[in-house]
């Protein structure tokens, strides 16, 4: 496969930011656009140069000359796209959080797992070339053994019942926008944890607007993490070790620079900037997975992804936060 065939499901804000970053990844085209609106859909394509518009999803699933969907519509309506892509043998990047419920992660990963279809979570953070190079890091013993994992990520938008963030029917509240961030990020770390324990608030629109979220390990390691709507925080990260910690400098989702602190040395920093907006790095790991006909990244397996929505499902059942999950077909 010489050129890779990509189609965007849900031409929204993060989907425009997205597109603008193919043209640094090598061997990636994006040939198609989906939306409910025709007319919303054809501004998407005439902004962003795409040759096919389609005014339903179906249609862009059933394009046999589109390779790998894109997923960026509302986090409920992810079960549904996802499972029918993957029947239609094409592969799927979907934004995170990848859905809102662990039942449903489990029936499009296991479907993805059976047919042998790609799919992966477009959680951009693990690509971006400054956390790698914390992996690189902390795999090579640089802090020694991770003890603990701290991060925060908190945005303050307008208090407003339609938007996604305080609409509950689009998948809204802090812990699938931003709280998936900071549990993500410790479990590329630390892995699974043995317990979860959450404190939070869930408001009149019945989303929740804040939490902080405490991830616990049977040798006693530990995860500190807090997510809000309600506040602006720093977005900082530090991964803390035996023998040193990291700093990923603000904003941790997304940074250039992380500080090595060893044990008895001089603090090292480090920058590495990204590529474009910074979602080029996870749109080459697709890109290249699906050229060579791998069914999962190594960098974002499907295994963390199920992980992780198990924690955001215990976070959302300690809150008394029900998420309300799409229909499993279109």
């Amino acid at each position: 496969m010489s050129i890779v065939r990509w189609g965007v499901v849900g031409p929204g804000r993060i989907a425009s930011k997205v597109v603008r970053d193919f043209p640094h990844v090598p061997g990636a085209e994006v040939v198609a656009v989906a939306s409910r609106s025709a007319e919303r859909a054809g501004a998407f394509a005439a902004e962003h140069g795409i040759g096919r518009v389609h005014s339903s999803y179906r249609a862009i699933i059933e394009d046999d000359d589109v390779d790998v969907l894109y997923l960026a519509t509302p986090h409920p309506q992810h079960r549904a796209l996802a499972l029918a892509a993957l029947r239609a043998g094409k592969g799927v990047l979907v934004e995170k959080a990848f859905t809102v419920t662990p039942g449903a992660t489990r029936e499009i990963t296991e479907l993805a797992a059976k047919l042998g279809v790609f799919a992966m979570e477009a959680m951009w953070t693990r690509f971006v070339p400054a956390v790698a190079r914390a992996r690189e890091l902390v795999a090579g013993g640089a802090i020694g053994s991770v003890q603990a994992v701290q991060a925060d990520l908190g945005v303050r938008p307008p208090v407003d019942p339609t938007d996604r963030f305080y609409n509950a029917a689009i998948g809204g509240g802090a812990l699938f926008d931003v709280g998936v961030y900071p549990i993500s990020f410790a479990q590329m770390f630390l892995g699974t944890p043995d317990s979860v324990t959450a404190h939070g608030i869930v408001d009149g629109h019945g989303v929740d607007v804040e939490e902080a979220v405490l991830l616990g390990y049977p040798d006693g390691r530990s995860a500190s993490l807090f997510s809000s709507l309600r506040c602006a925080t720093p977005g900082q990260a530090r991964v803390f070790g035996t023998d040193g910690w990291i700093d990923v400098l603000p904003r941790f989702h997304h940074p250039d620079t992380i500080v090595l602190h060893p044990a008895g040395g001089e603090p090292q920093e480090i920058t590495l900037p990204l590529t474009g907006g910074g979602y080029s790095h996870e749109l080459r790991e697709v890109t290249e997975c699906i050229a060579a006909q791998r069914p999962e990244s190594a960098v974002m397996p499907l295994a963390d992804t199920v992980a992780v929505q198990d924690i955001m499902g215990t976070v959302a059942d300690q809150l008394g936060f029900v998420p309300q999950e799409g229909p499993a077909e279109l």
